[in-house]
């Protein structure tokens, strides 16, 4: 069997794909090793957690908690150096890709896999650079990386150098996966290039056997409730309209809110949302993925409120959408391309929005909080939908056919 390094630009326990890809290739007999970097002692402990059950490894490639200062201090003069250069004089460094992309490349050299895996945009640029020096690489395009991010955030990336890293990538990596087949027609359109296998970013069905059945985050358990997470709460994560919508709604609810919530979000969301909605929105930390689907279970509908206007979000298909399907919940999403493309095989999970417009998403949460019976169907559905068609056991043998082709190069290089 193979011996397969997965590099990730982070903790372990915030990249669910890259975990879901280890286990498969390991349950085949891989050998599989996933590297990333630390930076939260938090999360350090969630990673251990994680890799108590796992027969593969997880190592980081550079340790930035805060008890590094120095370590610290110098990557991060660096990064800044690097955005200044290209700022003025254009110049691309790989350290305007992410912390330790440079070490990321040595730490795959030094490996010596037989086919590595690429996630992240720093890996972009670990990949190219691999691929000149003959190694098998593999890439899993989560996110359309030189199509992301609003306008005015664009205007300080190196473009250019992202979408000549994704077009080699693309065309010259055996193993090329992505996300939705809105995301991978576009690509391929894009650069001329096959259309990557999609691998729907679902998570095991097995998982709601472990469901708690507590109630920590519903304050009025008769009240029904909304849910929407992310990494971190704030502005152009499609919340906007959420606390513009809420005027318009006559139907008693909570809103329940999951992220990293930093001080400019809580600046933000105190602007955004009037003094009679302030005490019916919960904000909780972000918890452990086996604790996720739990709290995701206690509610009713599920909000994946994703902005069309950014094509990478547009044509992605994100993880919330499919966790609220396996918790049983309905779902309200804005009609991006990629959510539209299951609510097509799946109408009846709840209601895709025509338009993103508050008073339209306001209509659609009161469709379903004034129609008990229409809920529970949709709830139904989720369920059925996530266990008949888009669990991850349906997605794994894709993933599995995509390895195998790393063999095939391997036995090549042996001839």
């Amino acid at each position: 069997m193979a011996k397969i390094l997965i590099l990730i630009g982070g903790h372990l326990c915030t990249a669910p794909r890259p975990q879901k890809e280890a286990d498969a290739l390991a349950a085949v007999g891989h050998e599989v090793t996933v590297r990333g970097f630390w930076f939260d002692p938090e999360l350090v402990e969630r990673d251990r957690l994680i890799l108590a059950t796992k027969t593969w490894q997880f190592l980081p490639i550079i340790d930035f908690q805060p008890t590094h200062k120095i370590k610290n201090i110098i990557v991060r003069i660096k990064a800044r150096i690097a955005k200044e250069k290209y700022k003025r004089f254009g110049t691309f460094s790989p350290e305007l890709l992410g912390y330790g992309a440079t070490a990321m490349l040595q730490v795959a050299r030094h490996t010596q896999a037989d086919l590595t895996i690429v996630h992240s945009e720093g890996g972009l640029w670990v990949g190219n650079q691999l691929l000149n020096e003959g190694f098998c690489v593999g890439v899993d395009f989560e996110d359309w990386f030189s199509e992301d991010l609003l306008p005015s955030a664009r205007a300080t990336r190196p473009i250019h150098q992202l979408k000549t890293f994704e077009h080699r990538l693309a065309r010259n990596c055996i193993y090329c996966l992505t996300t939705s087949h809105a995301l991978a027609e576009a690509f391929s359109e894009a650069y001329q290039v096959p259309k990557p296998t999609v691998i729907y970013n679902t998570f095991p069905a097995k998982e709601r056997f472990y469901i708690d059945g507590k109630t920590l985050d519903k304050i009025n358990s008769k009240l029904p409730s909304l849910h929407w997470f992310s990494q971190t709460i704030g502005p152009g994560r499609g919340l906007e309209i959420l606390f513009k919508a809420l005027p318009y709604l006559q139907t008693p609810v909570e809103i329940h809110l999951r992220g990293d919530y930093p001080k400019t979000a809580q600046q933000w969301l105190q602007q955004q949302v009037t003094d009679e909605w302030r005490d019916r929105i919960f904000i909780h930390p972000t918890v452990p993925n086996s604790e996720l689907l739990s709290r995701i279970a206690e509610h009713d509908i599920g909000l994946a409120l994703e902005q069309a206007d950014i094509p990478s979000r547009n044509l992605t298909i994100t993880n919330k959408l499919f966790q609220y399907l396996q918790a049983g919940l309905a779902v309200i999403a804005t009609d991006t391309a990629g959510q539209k493309e299951i609510f097509q095989d799946c109408p009846e999970i709840g209601q895709l929005l025509t338009d993103n417009h508050p008073t339209l998403l306001a209509e659609a949460i009161e469709n379903l909080l004034q129609n008990p019976e229409k809920l529970a169907r949709a709830k139904a559905a989720s369920l059925q939908a996530y266990e008949n068609k888009l669990g991850w056991e349906k997605q794994v043998n894709l993933l599995l056919q995509r390895s195998e082709l790393s063999r095939i190069q391997r036995a090549k290089k042996l001839e």
